[in-house]
């Protein structure tokens, strides 16, 4: 059996070594034969350097250099094109995902699953993130109509179908977990040890965040423009009733209605409205353009044993 570790490096110098030495440790436990495929998401640190020195030592280790900063899932996917195991791990760089959490999850998978994802029951992230996370997940749950589990991330060990279905999936706007949920393999989980980041910082600001919440929501779900037609729906009918009532005034009780404040008021609230909508509809028409662009996930400047 062989067992393929991927794992995207950004501003991770100060940890690659040390994840690489305590991944033999916890490989060798379970499997005959692995291969740990490090993905340089264009760094300004020295990690590519690091990981041609140890891929110059240990043949089992491959390294891929993008030529620019292609974002996590994207470099995830780099590594997941080349992985050759009959199981793939996926973990973030940073020592995080801590490497013998693997062994559980690889016990875990002799249940019958075909992907397990590792649950981190006790998060050691920062009160923002954890936050931003959880208030993320509500509102995507509440888009896509789904339930998805705000304790579990990238970390996770695939059978290589799964893997090898993942990869004909060649959308623009990736996310990984969201991709293996989406496919309906079995999929279990398994409760790890989340640890905290000791060395470098985390490249997530509230900036990027939001931008990542942005791009799952609109290439999950259509539901932002279903509820965009229903509130106008909404607001066409209670302009009918208050344009009836006030007829009614006028041509009725001859109550003459003076409304400049209101009149504007409504003009400035419904072109509001009108603006927001269009807005929401070039986000669509932007993510449909950038697939018809059909341009790469991701270029490959350098690449070391593979």
């Amino acid at each position: 059996m062989k067992i393929s570790i991927v794992t995207p490096a950004y501003r991770c110098s100060k940890c690659i070594e040390e994840l690489y030495n305590r991944l033999v440790i916890s490989l060798e436990k379970i499997a005959d034969d692995f291969e740990i495929i490090f993905v340089n998401d264009s760094s300004p640190e020295n990690d590519w350097e690091i990981i041609s020195t140890i891929a110059q030592k240990d043949s089992r280790v491959k390294g891929i250099n993008l030529s620019r900063n292609f974002g996590q899932h994207n470099a995830l996917t780099a590594g997941l094109d080349f992985t050759t195991g009959d199981w793939v791990v996926v973990m973030d760089c940073d020592l995080q995902d801590q490497p013998e959490e693997i062994v559980k999850l690889f016990n875990k998978t002799k249940e019958g699953y075909d992907v397990v994802f590792g649950r981190r029951y006790e998060r050691k992230d920062n009160f923002l993130k954890k936050m931003s996370s959880t208030l993320f997940y509500k509102v995507f749950d509440y888009f896509t109509e789904s339930k998805f589990d705000n304790t579990i991330a990238n970390f996770s060990i695939s059978k290589k179908n799964v893997i090898e279905n993942f990869r004909r999936l060649r959308e623009k706007n990736r996310a990984f977990p969201l991709f293996i949920l989406w496919m309906g393999f079995k999929v279990g989980y398994q409760d790890v040890e989340h640890a905290e980041r000791k060395k470098g910082k985390s490249s997530y600001n509230i900036k990027k965040l939001i931008n990542l919440a942005i791009n799952s929501i609109v290439s999950q779900s259509n539901k932002p423009l279903k509820i965009s037609i229903f509130f106008g729906f909404v607001i066409s009918f209670f302009s009918l009733l208050i344009g009836s009532f006030l007829l009614f005034r006028h041509f009725i009780l001859r109550i003459h209605v003076e409304g400049w404040t209101s009149v504007m008021l409504s003009i400035w609230f419904l072109g509001g409205l009108v603006f927001a909508n269009m807005g929401l509809m070039g986000l669509y028409i932007g993510k449909v353009f950038d697939e018809a662009k059909d341009r790469p996930i991701y270029i490959i400047k350098d690449r070391i044993g593979l």
